[in-house]
């Protein structure tokens, strides 16, 4: 990948929900396809060597907290 795909890959992940966010009421019958969706986009960026949990700090620094560590 590109250094332009892979800034794309993480911008789009910061708006995927968190995986604590999807149940049932929220996402009707389609909830388990979105969490697949969302393993399938954390399992590449840990391919990439990506934390994917750091990955929102990196994208939008202002809007994040601090890490803990």
């Amino acid at each position: 990948m590109t250094e332009d795909q892979i800034q794309a890959l993480k911008i789009a992940f910061t708006f995927m929900p968190q995986t604590i966010e999807v149940n049932k009421y929220e996402y009707g019958e389609g909830y388990k396809r979105v969490l697949e969706q969302i393993d399938f986009v954390r399992g590449t960026l840990l391919e990439l060597d990506i934390d994917p949990d750091e990955v929102a700090g990196e994208i939008n620094p202002d809007a994040s907290p601090n890490s803990m560590y």
